[in-house]
C-alpha cells in the first residue's frame, strides 16, 4: 500500500499544483471588473468585453479548482454523521462512494464534456448574446479539462480511502 500511497502523493502535488497556478486567474478577472466599474461609473464608457470576460474566468476559476477543492476537503460532506464515525468506517464509506457514484459520474461527465467541447471547436463557436462575440470554445474546454482533474484527483482520494479502511487511520 505504501507505493500506492507514493502514487497519491504526486497526484496530491499535481493537484496543488495546479490549484495555486489557477488561482492566479483571479487577478485579471479583479482588474477587469474594476475596470468595468470605473469605465461605466466614472467616464459612462462601459465596455463591450467586461461581462463575457468575467464568467468565462470566474467560470475557468471554478471549474478548474474543483480538483484542489477536492484535494483539501472542500466538497460538501454530510460532517454531522461522517465527523462522528471512526477512521476505517470513513474510509470504507468513502472508497465505495468513490467506485459506485464519483467515477462513474466524472467518466460521463468527461465524455459529455469532451463531446461538448469538440463541437465547440468544429463550428468555432462565438459567444452569440453578447456584441463582443468571443469566442467561446477555449471556455468550454475546461469542462473535460476539470472533469479529467477531478478523476485523476479521485484516484488519489480512493487511494487514501482504502489505505484509512486498511489500516484504520488517516495518513
Amino acid at each position: 500500500m505504501e507505493s500506492y500511497l507514493k502514487i497519491a502523493k504526486v497526484i496530491d502535488n499535481l493537484a496543488d499544483w495546479s490549484g495555486k497556478i489557477i488561482s492566479y486567474l483571479v487577478y485579471p478577472l479583479v482588474g477587469g471588473v474594476a475596470y468595468e466599474v470605473i469605465a461605466r461609473y466614472l467616464f459612462n464608457a462601459p465596455t463591450v468585453w467586461a461581462y463575457d470576460m468575467t464568467y468565462m474566468l470566474y467560470g475557468t476559476i471554478f471549474m478548474l479548482g474543483a480538483a484542489y477543492t477536492l484535494l483539501n476537503k472542500g466538497h460538501i460532506r454530510t460532517d454531522m454523521l461522517y465527523g462522528k464515525w471512526a477512521p476505517r468506517k470513513q474510509g470504507k464509506i468513502d472508497a465505495i462512494l468513490y467506485l459506485v457514484l464519483f467515477f462513474p459520474g466524472m467518466i460521463f461527465y468527461l465524455i459529455a464534456g469532451i463531446d461538448y467541447a469538440a463541437h465547440s471547436w468544429t463550428t468555432n463557436e462565438k459567444a452569440s448574446m453578447s456584441p463582443w462575440m468571443p469566442i467561446i470554445y477555449p471556455f468550454k474546454t475546461v469542462i473535460p479539462l476539470t472533469a479529467l482533474m477531478l478523476l485523476i484527483q479521485g484516484v488519489s482520494e480512493f487511494i487514501k480511502s482504502m489505505d484509512a479502511w486498511k489500516r484504520g487511520e488517516w495518513k
